[in-house]
C-alpha cells in the first residue's frame, strides 16, 4: 500500500443557502486506498463528495482541501478534474442534443490539452472507448445516443464508470454507485471498479448498503453523521450496520 496521502481534509466546515452541512470534518486517505462512507440520509455524504469536486453552489467558510498536497479548497472543478479527481453522481442528468460519443472525446481531449499532450482523432477515439465500453458490459449503441437520454438506472451508472475509466482519474469519488442496479450490473460494474483500483488510482465509495462492499472491499469505513466523520473502522463495519443498524455506532 503506498502511503503517499493523496487527500487531505482539515476541519472542513461547508454551508448551502445559509445551511451548515459539513461541520468540523477531517478525513485523510492514502494513494490506492479504498474508503467507504456510510450514514443515514442527510448526514452530508453527498455533500462531502460535490465539495470535493468542487461544486459551485456549496460554500466553505472554514478549513482545507489538499490533493496530492496542494490546496485545491477553492480551484474550480475543471481544474481539480484535469489534476486527476473524478464524481460518479448518484443522480446522472440528462443531456439532451448532446451525443454520448462527443461528450466523451470533449472530456478526453480536454484533459489531454491540459497535459500538453496530442488530442485524439474521431476514428482513433471510436476504437479507444469501444474497448472500454466491452470491460464493462455496454453496448455500443450508447455511443450515438444523447447523454444518458433514455438511459435506464443502470445504463447511466455504466456510462460513469466509463467516464472513470477512460479519464484514468487518481482519485474517483462513487456517490451510491450501487442504487438502481440489477445484481448482474452491480456485479459488472464492482468488477471493473475492481480491475481499476490500484496504487495510482484511490476510491471514495458513498453508499448505503453493505451489498456493494460484498464486491469491493474497502481499507476504511467511515460513518457520517450530523456533517461529521464519526467512526471510522474496518470492512467488518459494513456487516454490523447491516446487523445491528446506526444504533451500533457510539
Amino acid at each position: 500500500m503506498n502511503n503517499t496521502k493523496i487527500l487531505e481534509i482539515n476541519n472542513l466546515y461547508v454551508n448551502v443557502n445559509a445551511t451548515q452541512i459539513i461541520k468540523g470534518l477531517n478525513l485523510s486517505i492514502n494513494s490506492g486506498e479504498v474508503h467507504a462512507i456510510m450514514g443515514k440520509n442527510g448526514s452530508g455524504k453527498s455533500t462531502l463528495a460535490k465539495v470535493i469536486a468542487g461544486h459551485p453552489i456549496y460554500n466553505i467558510t472554514k478549513g482545507k482541501i489538499l490533493f496530492k498536497g496542494e490546496d485545491i479548497t477553492f480551484e474550480e472543478p475543471e481544474e481539480r478534474s484535469h489534476k486527476g479527481i473524478f464524481l460518479a453522481f448518484q443522480y446522472p442528468v440528462e443531456i439532451p442534443g448532446v451525443s454520448n460519443t462527443d461528450f466523451l472525446r470533449l472530456a478526453y481531449n480536454s484533459k489531454r490539452k491540459a497535459y500538453n499532450e496530442k488530442e485524439l482523432d474521431p476514428l482513433s477515439f471510436f476504437d479507444l472507448i469501444n474497448k472500454k465500453m466491452q470491460s464493462i458490459d455496454m453496448n455500443s449503441i450508447f455511443l450515438t445516443r444523447n447523454v444518458n437520454e433514455g438511459f435506464s438506472g443502470g445504463e447511466k451508472k455504466r456510462n460513469e464508470i466509463l467516464q472513470m475509466d477512460l479519464l484514468e482519474s487518481q482519485l474517483s469519488i462513487l456517490d451510491e454507485t450501487d442504487s438502481g442496479l440489477d445484481i448482474d450490473a452491480l456485479k459488472t460494474i464492482s468488477n471493473r471498479i475492481n480491475e481499476l483500483k490500484n496504487k495510482n488510482h484511490t476510491i471514495i465509495l458513498i453508499t448505503h448498503y453493505q451489498r456493494l462492499l460484498d464486491y469491493i472491499t474497502p481499507n476504511y469505513i467511515h460513518i457520517m453523521r450530523e456533517g461529521q466523520i464519526i467512526y471510522t473502522g474496518d470492512k467488518n463495519t459494513a456487516k454490523n450496520l447491516e446487523k445491528y443498524g446506526y444504533e451500533c455506532i457510539p
